[in-house]
């Protein structure tokens, strides 16, 4: 469904001024007015060229929009399938339509670009108040990594994780490296990874020469297996390789089972950091995703929930691992008058004027949250009656925010592989991506140690294998869902073992 705003300004009432409706056009992604009575019903459409011709044919800016020579409009009803769509604009010589319901009143909006364009995995989503915020940066001159923008996102985020402290740096990836640098671990220590997510998790503990401990999946919600990583932190300890830290990702969004691997950490006195990078408002154990774990870090890359275009943010509720984290950030700048610095840092702060973005992006997160949950529930109605799919479950406990909707793909069932699937999506104008590659399987971390879920089960090697994430954006409408949808099921259908 388009968004409201985009239907709110496309309707107009009959005494609307030509001009008004010129503006509301030029404001709107779809170039089409709703001309509606008083009742609410439609009576019209207008479009640009239906101005051009009256203006032509002697009708004045501030004359009223019922001048023009009357027109009736092209509807169509509630729940009509894409492919319907496409030959009703086809049938009528139009670009878009108005989707009405039983009573005659107008609740979407639908054009070409809609059913044929290309749609994209996670775009970026701007709710409209960014640009007040990055103004002001402006306005004031506060361009670089300090400034009101920057202190307000920060505490703005210490609240919404729940943390006493927040720090906002370049990326997620810095977030982590500064995580570790904080803990203080000796070059050399052993650190338990989620096998499963993207290569930014580990790309940390390389830099500080620690030696990553990849463990599986569990299946079902493809987070950590806490099973496999309890048996390998006693299988270290019986050989004196006792570990130093848990690094735990939650995976696409869905919050890893918490309960159970903090309860390992504790027992074992390991301290957990959360790999939340794609996971900001997801709740487990009704507190955000990232309170739990010693230190947590979010991203807000462009194609995550909310972006600062890049950027990400390390929290946490220990005031001597902030102040180590916000001093690395900054060049390891010591507190004296001259420019004097005694230890390797980095220049990892985030700017004021992208601090701004993630100010106007927090004020619509709930929103962009909610639309990424009703996205899965519409692909999990319109895909589960298929044989061979199966889609990521939540941990107990949590409810996960649905960054990305993965689903896997039963080859005893199906006969075509999800890369095949994702090339047949492509030429349809529809992106998608395969599962994370684990870490296991990288070049990068050939020899490390691996813990399985099971001695018979690999469970983020046959994800890999499985999976595909299918278009997640906060503003996908309806009807580029059900185009997905529609793709999907006519290439499964085809495909049936």
């Amino acid at each position: 469904m388009t968004d409201n705003d985009t239907l709110q300004r496309a309707i107009v009432r009959s005494d609307a001024s030509i001009r008004t409706v010129m503006a509301r056009l030029d404001r709107n992604r779809i170039k089409l007015g709703l001309v509606l009575d008083e009742g609410g019903r439609l009576l019209r459409t207008v479009t640009d060229g239906d101005i051009r011709r009256a203006l032509l044919g002697g009708a004045l800016l501030d004359d009223a929009i019922s001048c023009l020579p009357p027109q009736r409009a092209v509807t169509v009803p509630e729940k009509t399938a894409p492919a319907q769509l496409l030959q009703e604009m086809d049938r009528h010589g139009v670009n878009a339509l108005v989707v009405t319901d039983a009573a005659g009143e107008p609740v979407d909006l639908v054009d070409r670009g809609m059913l044929s364009g290309a749609i994209l995995l996670s775009p970026p989503h701007m709710g409209g108040g960014e640009a007040a915020h990055v103004q002001q940066a402006f306005d004031d001159n506060w361009v670089a990594p300090a400034g009101p923008n920057l202190d307000a996102f920060e505490k703005r985020l210490a609240v919404l994780s729940t943390r006493e402290h927040a720090v906002a740096v370049s990326s997620g990836t810095a977030g982590l490296h500064l995580a570790m640098r904080a803990l203080n671990l000796p070059r050399g220590a052993r650190v338990y990874v989620s096998d499963l997510t993207f290569v930014g998790s580990v790309q940390p503990l390389l830099y500080e020469r620690l030696e990553p401990v990849l463990i599986d999946a569990e299946p079902g919600t493809w987070n950590m297996s806490p099973g496999a990583l309890r048996r390998q932190i006693e299988a270290d300890a019986a050989s004196d390789r006792k570990g130093a830290a848990i690094l735990l990702v939650h995976l696409y969004g869905q919050s890893a089972n918490v309960g159970e691997i903090l309860t390992i950490a504790e027992e074992h006195g390991l301290p957990l950091v959360e790999d939340a990078a794609e996971s900001l408002g997801a709740v487990y154990d009704n507190r955000p995703s990232g309170a739990h774990g010693v230190i947590s870090v979010y991203s807000f890359n462009g194609n995550k929930i909310i972006t600062t275009s890049s950027g990400g943010a390390l929290v946490t509720d220990d005031p001597k691992i902030a102040e180590r984290a916000r001093y690395l950030a900054t060049q390891g700048r010591d507190p004296v008058e001259h420019y004097q610095h005694g230890t390797i840092a980095y220049n990892y702060r985030m700017s004021n004027i992208l601090a701004g973005v993630g100010l106007g992006q927090l004020d619509v997160l709930s929103d962009r949250v909610a639309a990424r949950r009703a996205i899965f529930e519409r692909y999990k109605a319109g895909l589960s009656d298929l044989p061979g799919i199966a889609f990521q479950e939540d941990s107990p406990r949590s409810l996960g925010n649905r960054w990305l909707t993965s689903i896997e793909f039963d080859p005893n069932r199906l006969a075509i592989h999800p890369y095949q699937i994702m090339r047949k999506l492509r030429q349809g104008g529809i992106e998608t991506r395969p599962g994370w590659k684990p870490l296991h399987m990288q070049p990068l971390c050939h020899g490390f140690a691996f813990a399985p879920h099971s001695e018979k089960v690999t469970v983020s090697a046959a994800h890999f294998q499985r999976a595909l994430c299918l278009p997640t954006g906060s503003n996908l409408t309806v009807a580029e869902q059900d185009r997905i949808i529609a793709a999907v099921r006519s290439i499964l259908t085809e495909n049936l073992v």
